[in-house]
């Protein structure tokens, strides 16, 4: 299994093979290093435990000095994420377990490869029906007043509460958010960045976890089917009507 963590940058767009805009998010991938392994024998799981974004000595807590003093690299991270081993190692290979203080960065990645994006939603604050659950309001005519928004009933005499669930008004965003499917089109290995197709949650500077999902090569299979289907769909003779 590949992964990494990264910051989101912004949107932008590029031109594909065929001519085409692409939109793409731009997100700064790692360098990440691994700080800790995860075994079954100690921890009852295995995960490998990475750090992103180097941070002052002075900014640093005292357990979390001791626990970046074990893997000797003589820095401090802002953000530490645990990932499954069960995999493999984060750069691809078949070696399940990776070495304390190991670098992983964006050249595990190859574009055209599949990842699944984690990171927390923009918050929206405290909003109405409307907004939150996409109600339609009320009709505005017929001697609607104030009403255009209101949520409606929320129950019935019986049984005299409001049920566990009930849609209304409320805060809105800040939820983790994970995206699937969406496609590595560019890896800029010198400047530490990936350009990955469609919108990923969060405002600029949300941490990222990135996972990858599908190989390149199970992809061009994938593709490669879809075309001889709709190959076969269309040489198909058609059905003469009566």
């Amino acid at each position: 299994m590949k992964f990494i963590l990264g910051k989101k940058i912004g949107m932008t767009q590029v031109f594909n093979e065929q001519g085409k805009i692409v939109p793409v998010t731009l997100i700064e991938a790692g360098p990440c290093f691994v700080i800790q392994n995860r075994t079954k024998e100690k921890d009852n799981y295995e995960a490998v435990q990475i750090g992103f974004e180097e941070m002052k000595e002075s900014k640093t807590k005292k357990p979390q000095k001791g626990h970046f003093k074990k893997t000797n690299l003589e820095k401090n991270f802002r953000y530490l994420r645990e990932f499954s081993a069960k995999g493999g190692s984060a750069s691809g290979g078949k070696d399940k377990g990776l070495k304390i203080g190991q670098q992983i960065d964006v050249s595990i990645f190859i574009p055209g490869e599949i990842v699944s994006v984690t990171g927390i939603s923009k918050g929206k604050g405290f909003q109405g029906v409307v907004k939150r659950h996409g109600f339609s309001g009320f009709p505005a005519s017929h001697g609607t007043k104030h009403g255009l928004r209101a949520p409606g009933s929320i129950g019935s005499a019986w049984p005299q509460r409001v049920f566990k669930g009930k849609k209304m008004a409320g805060r809105m965003g800040s939820d983790r958010i994970a995206v699937q499917g969406l496609e590595i089109v560019e890896v800029d290995t010198d400047n530490n960045l990936l350009a990955i197709k469609g919108a990923v949650p969060g405002k600029r500077g949300t941490l990222l976890e990135i996972v990858a999902t599908k190989e390149v090569e199970a992809v061009k299979q994938e593709e490669k089917a879809k075309e001889e289907k709709e190959l076969i769909e269309k040489t198909k003779p058609k059905k003469e009507e009566k």
